[in-house]
């Protein structure tokens, strides 16, 4: 294999890894927010979340698709804005 085919493949690897991490945190992000509503509690901005969605699958970015970087940090801040539940004592 030449030079150009091994940084293609690299690259590839790393885009995928990064696909990967924004959709677990796409499904983390919507499972919170089911379960905060679920249980009848706040669950912040309805903009933030769906603002977070939206920008992951837009195709306009802040940095080019095969970088995932800037549609991970959206769903991690929409993460950050869900409310935490407060636990009780005898929980």
């Amino acid at each position: 294999m030449d030079t150009t085919t091994t940084l293609l493949l690299i690259a590839a690897c790393v885009a995928a890894v990064l696909l990967a991490a924004a959709v677990a945190l796409l499904v983390r992000l919507v499972r919170a927010r089911r379960t905060l509503r679920r249980a009848g509690l706040p669950t912040g901005p309805r903009w933030v979340f769906w603002g977070a969605v939206a920008y992951l699958l837009l195709p306009t970015d802040l940095l080019p698709d095969p970088v995932y970087l800037d549609d991970i940090g959206v769903l991690l801040l929409a993460l950050r804005s869900l409310p935490v539940p407060r636990r009780t004592p005898g929980n």
